[in-house]
């Protein structure tokens, strides 16, 4: 075994992370739905939606027959809904290809849709004890600093290196339940000590083996990505009440939000929802909304009319304002009906969506 593997199992059992609710078990199904909404959310964050989630979905069986409008409510918040949207997908595909049964082998989890490389390998280690390097965010940095690469990880030809790094650095054998222990010593040792800032190298089980630390260059590691501003764009909702009941649409399922209920939006043509204008349009504070590529700038007018009208489209719906946050909506609404008709206010408009803000951690 590696001076590199052995020095991390032995932290990870004094030191490491063993109390998180997907934790002791083997059970497909609870690895796969923690490593995939672990994807681009913190850990903090995907506890509370992870505990829920599987009460309401508590088998593979059942998230397969369930609604997606059911799954993506459950998901509702949580960001990235693309995951919840293939994490349905995918549920079908299993009962339908495997008969219920969850694929073993890490090629096979990785023909699922929503799961890439590191995701499907980490699903391989946890449920299955098999042999399998993972390259999540934390892995990634910790391999970049441990072997001083100089180069941005993105980049094509250094991300197949780290992959040949982490193969290397496996254990030779799965004795015991090492390779688990090792893959979440791994995990935990970004997450809680080789930090993206302020690391804590004296606390590090590897320190006297990084080549980052040797040469005094862990802040500058890992090599940012050649940063760009994020471009902004521009658009208005179009939120049309009348007693009590405000109007949501069904987005079509690809594209942003795809699947959720959203206000109507103002585009150059005219469509259905400025045919409903009746009434006269007061402005609301703007809110910008951040993307992984982009910012959104949302500029809200309320319309209030004098009566509903009845639409015939399954996608078009209204509905009373506590009701609809029981819905699949994304974050700007909610916050949207929670300021302006449930009385909970903010300082600024400012928007973010909780996992929005993160680093995407694997490429699905």
């Amino acid at each position: 075994m590696s001076v590199f593997a052995e020095l991390l199992i032995c932290w990870q059992k004094c030191h490491g992370r063993r109390h998180l609710p997907w934790q002791g078990t083997d059970d497909p199904y609870a690895v796969w739905l923690s490593e995939v909404m672990l994807q681009q959310t913190q850990v903090n964050t995907v506890i509370p939606y992870y505990q829920r989630f599987i009460r309401r979905f508590p088998s593979i069986k059942i998230l397969a027959q369930s609604p997606l409008d059911d799954v993506l409510a459950a998901w509702s918040g949580l960001g990235y809904y693309s995951r919840g949207r293939n994490l349905h997908r995918a549920a079908c595909r299993i009962m339908t290809d495997y008969q219920g049964v969850f694929p073993q082998s890490r090629e096979s989890i990785q023909q699922l849709p929503g799961i890439g490389r590191s995701t499907a390998a980490a699903i391989a280690v946890f449920a299955f004890g098999q042999r399998e390097a993972i390259m999540d965010g934390n892995a990634k940095r910790v391999f970049v600093r441990y072997f001083g690469i100089r180069n941005y990880p993105g980049e094509p030809k250094t991300l197949k290196q780290l992959w040949e790094l982490a193969e290397q650095s496996l254990p030779e054998t799965n004795h015991g339940d090492d390779i688990q222990v090792y893959t979440q010593g791994l995990m935990d040792l970004g997450a809680l000590v080789c930090l993206r800032r302020n690391p804590l190298c004296g606390q590090c089980p590897v320190q006297d083996t990084c080549a980052a630390y040797r040469e005094n260059c862990v802040a500058q590691l890992p090599v940012p990505k050649p940063s760009k501003p994020l471009p902004e764009k521009q658009t208005v909702f179009l939120i049309y009440t009348t007693k009590n009941k405000l109007l949501l649409e069904k987005r079509p399922s690809k594209g942003i939000w795809g699947g959720l209920w959203c206000f109507p939006e103002e585009t150059g043509d005219a469509d259905r929802s400025i045919a409903l204008n009746h009434g006269q349009r007061v402005d609301l504070p703007p809110l910008m909304h951040t993307f992984t590529h982009y910012r959104l700038w949302i500029n809200p007018q309320r319309i209030e009319i004098d009566r509903v009208h009845e639409q015939s489209e399954k996608t078009v719906i209204w509905i009373e304002p506590e009701k609809a946050l029981e819905l699949a909506i994304p974050v700007p609404v909610k916050k949207l009906i929670q300021q302006h008709f449930l009385g909970n206010t903010r300082p600024n408009g400012r928007l973010e969506d909780v996992a929005a803000t993160t680093t995407q951690t694997d490429h699905c």
